[in-house]
């Protein structure tokens, strides 16, 4: 999947834009750039209409890939690959070319399931993704920050209990207390990442807040301030907590100093710290972590942690399995992996009731003896070329990359790798021991 973010500004809502395709972040060119590129970029972000499409490398120069160039978007595209251009990684650019936006920032929270624009359920927009809001602690202060930031006045209720009804999706925000002073209620989201690293698992950690991402001091950084964040990305145990920049030094606002985490809170920023932004170090002191690299599993909506729906995490996200020839040895591989004994049953059509978000697995065939489910879960690259979208076909299973075989190789398979990496079309299948190639 590709990703969008605006960065080297002081807003989430302008910046340069940079594109996550393969891995790697990289930047737009700016040739034929327009409002109408810009326009889906501000959309799918939840930052509202376009005001301006910067060229020239108006937010800075960025580094590594130029992933698009020649966009030619109309506007109402749901992500800029969708859009015409010259193909992922094809470009006749340089970094000062590289393309920003500017969009008008509106508020990232909805009111929505009312007859009135200022009464319902609270929404927040966050990484792509419409969520709610929890109702522990949900006061008329926290209702004011929302009401305030939608221009409707004062707040007279703050209904719990779902009263606008239950939404569906994450999420985003518990616990909340506001003096209803604030801004935004998303001036309390915090995320996390792991960079500079081959893995998705494994790598420098970054926090995202108040609109930029920056760096973890190493200062008392241990395995558990390390299972912290593995836990949160749905990347198993941490196996270690480099320090003094292993990953490199990153860039930016060191956000967390002297972290003293349980390994069992949700966030990093729920561990005792100095406060955000607050320390004594230096980007030498960057701190990094190595977790198992492992997708999890869950049972959910039951009253047993041992019996319920199904959920993957996968690519940073819990998502569902198909009941399609879903039998007892696939409950069995899931019981052995939860630690809950053997599998008595493996109910289907919902019978936990009905999911929301990916569905992650669909016909399964497992013997039993697995030791998860996610023994099935691949991905695909491709690797020595000049561009994303021909080269070595790799794929990512059980832990490790490995390559495709040329034997009977041919367009038709080419065509798979080309549609799932966003590529288009496939020209060619080269073929030539153990190296088939997509283009």
């Amino acid at each position: 999947m590709t990703t969008v973010r605006l960065v080297n500004s002081d807003s989430s809502c302008s910046g340069r834009v940079e594109i996550f395709h393969n891995g790697n972040w990289g930047t737009v060119c700016d040739d034929s750039w327009d409002l109408n590129d810009a326009q889906v970029v501000c959309h799918q972000l939840g930052c509202g209409r376009a005001l301006s499409a910067q060229r020239s490398a108006h937010f800075g120069q960025g580094s590594g890939p130029i992933w698009l160039d020649d966009l030619q978007c109309s506007g109402t595209e749901s992500s800029l690959k969708d859009c015409t251009h010259r193909g992922l990684g094809t470009h006749n650019c340089g970094h000062s070319e590289d393309a920003g936006v500017i969009c008008e920032d509106m508020p990232t929270v909805r009111l929505v399931n009312s007859d009135s624009s200022c009464s319902g359920r609270v929404e927040i927009f966050h990484n792509g993704n419409w969520g709610t809001v929890c109702d522990d602690v949900w006061d008329v202060n926290d209702a004011q920050v929302v009401c305030q930031q939608l221009g409707c006045g004062r707040a007279l209720s703050a209904p719990g209990n779902a009263h606008f009804g239950q939404g569906s999706g994450p999420i985003w925000l518990n616990d909340l207390q506001c003096s209803g002073n604030e801004s935004s209620l998303t001036d309390y989201m915090t995320t996390v990442r792991l960079v500079n690293s081959d893995s998705s698992c494994s790598g420098r950690v970054e926090i995202f807040h108040n609109g930029t991402w920056g760096t973890v001091c190493d200062d008392s950084w241990d395995v558990n301030d390390a299972q912290v964040v593995c836990q949160q990305l749905g990347c198993g145990r941490a196996l270690s907590a480099p320090r003094s920049a292993h990953f490199g030094q990153g860039s930016g606002p060191i956000w967390l100093d002297d972290l003293q985490c349980s390994g069992t809170e949700s966030s990093l920023t729920d561990c005792r710290h100095r406060g955000l932004g607050t320390h004594n170090c230096r980007h030498s002191e960057d701190a990094g972590a190595i977790c198992e690299d492992m997708t999890t599993v869950r049972l959910v909506n039951s009253d047993s942690s041992c019996s319920g729906r199904v959920e993957i995490f996968h690519n940073g996200n819990w998502g569902t399995v198909c009941d399609n020839i879903w039998d007892w040895n696939d409950a069995q591989v899931v019981c052995q992996q939860l630690g809950c004994g053997r599998a008595l049953s493996a109910p289907g059509n919902a019978h936990f009731g009905q999911g929301s978000g990916p569905i992650w697995l669909d016909d399964l065939q497992c013997s039993g003896n697995e030791s998860s489910l996610t023994d099935y879960m691949t991905a695909v690259r491709l690797v020595h070329s000049d561009s994303s979208c021909s080269g070595r076909v790799e794929i990512f299973h059980n832990g490790n990359w490995g390559t495709v075989c040329d034997d009977v190789w041919d367009l038709n398979d080419a065509q798979v790798v080309c549609q799932q990496l966003g590529c288009g079309r496939a020209l060619s299948a080269p073929r030539s021991e153990d190296r088939p190639n997509a283009a």
